[in-house]
């Protein structure tokens, strides 16, 4: 994608992802979540799905339900392998004539190839959108009604994702057991723009501010929390990304089984982690749970890392099910061992679905075939 204007503003950090931060990411990350500034997402990639029969087809090969999807309304996606691992993810907007998929810089090719090499007979086009750009937001604030004038609207309707995460959709289950979600507090949106869209007056914010807001939320990401092991319920990724009552599609089996029978070999847990030290783990670090009398034992690893502007650093962490929940893990960063505490996302027992309550849902964009017209 174009790279962002915002880069050439004084104070600007830039980092192979993007503008990291605009010389105060604790104050861009407090304005970020009022609702007053934007973040140029030069780590997401736009693509284009056009033709009559891309709902249907898309809703054959991948996770979502699709074949409904109302124009304006807006979900994820999952591309499974055929045992069930996630190989790609993107955010799904349909205008009436196109899908737009908003995926992460790096997952965004590879999507676009096994998208292209999927169409057989179906009249569908795949166009990699190179000539867009994405800016993200909190809805409500004052940035929102600027930015949603200025996106990108080819078929009419303004190219504006709001982040599902908010609530368990139809056809999803949550598996974390708690009445009070943190991302149903998460009103994260992404806008397609033109990279001159005109909006230079708007105050930035940089990606560390999303990345603290995401990570804080519990909200997991292709380009972080994926590895090659990654299956949909160690991230709690039913709530929002796997329709379980639609038809077959590669790496069904493996989805209904885990969820009915079985239990996820790993779970994506919160750490809360020891602030007197400076240091913040980089993904891939080694979680350690000490054992008494001998050498700690690595039990999970760090998939992403933030400091929070109320709950200070914090990190996701993909975890072993055996470890206790109420177990004191260690972070060995650049020689310094970071004491963490879990805060439970996933537990342990999830998957078996008879176990897991099925909590009250936050919805207030319903995704389900019966979903009302856009305004």
């Amino acid at each position: 994608m174009p790279e962002s204007r915002f880069a050439d503003r004084p104070g600007a950090v830039t980092s192979d992802d993007g503008i990291a931060h605009f010389g105060d990411p604790v104050r861009e990350q407090r304005r970020l979540a009022a609702g007053a500034a934007v973040v140029p997402r030069d780590d997401r990639a736009v693509i284009e799905v056009a033709g009559p029969d891309r709902l249907t087809w898309l809703d054959s090969i991948t996770s979502q339900a699709l074949t409904g999807l109302a124009p304006g309304f807006s979900t994820e996606l999952l591309v499974l392998d055929p045992h069930g691992r996630v190989e790609h993810e993107a955010a799904v907007l349909d205008d009436g004539s196109s899908t737009w998929l908003i995926a992460d810089a790096g997952d965004a090719a590879g999507l676009a190839k096994w998208l292209t090499m999927m169409r057989f007979r179906s009249q569908v086009e795949v166009r990699p959108r190179d000539d867009l750009a994405v800016l993200g937001f909190v809805a409500g604030g004052a940035v929102e009604e600027r930015v949603t004038a200025v996106s990108e609207r080819p078929n009419g309707l303004a190219l504006v994702w709001s982040d599902p995460w908010r609530e368990v959709a139809t056809g999803g289950w949550q598996y974390a057991a708690t009445a009070s979600h943190p991302g149903a507090d998460y009103a994260w949106t992404e806008a397609i723009v033109s990279p001159d869209a005109g909006l230079d007056d708007l105050e930035g914010a940089g990606l560390l501010a999303a990345e603290a807001l995401r990570i804080a939320a519990w909200r997991p990401r292709w380009g972080r929390e994926v590895d090659e092991r990654a299956i949909p319920h160690e991230y709690d990724w039913l709530r929002t990304a796997v329709h379980l009552n639609k038809g077959c599609y590669r790496g069904q089996e493996t989805v209904a089984k885990v969820h009915n029978l079985g239990h996820p070999p790993r779970r994506l847990t919160l750490l809360h982690l020891d602030g007197s030290d400076s240091v913040l783990p980089e993904p891939g670090t080694p979680v350690l749970q000490p054992t008494p009398g001998g050498e700690p034992s690595e039990v999970g690893h760090v998939t992403s890392s933030a400091r929070h502007h109320e709950l200070g650093p914090i990190a996701l962490a993909v975890l072993a099910r055996r470890v206790p929940a109420d177990a004191t893990l260690e972070i060995a960063a650049d020689g310094a061992r970071i004491a963490a505490a879990q805060e439970i996302i996933v537990p342990a027992d999830a998957g078996a679905t008879a176990a897991v309550p099925r909590l009250t849902r936050l919805s207030r964009r319903p995704l389900a075939e019966s979903q009302p017209p856009a305004k």
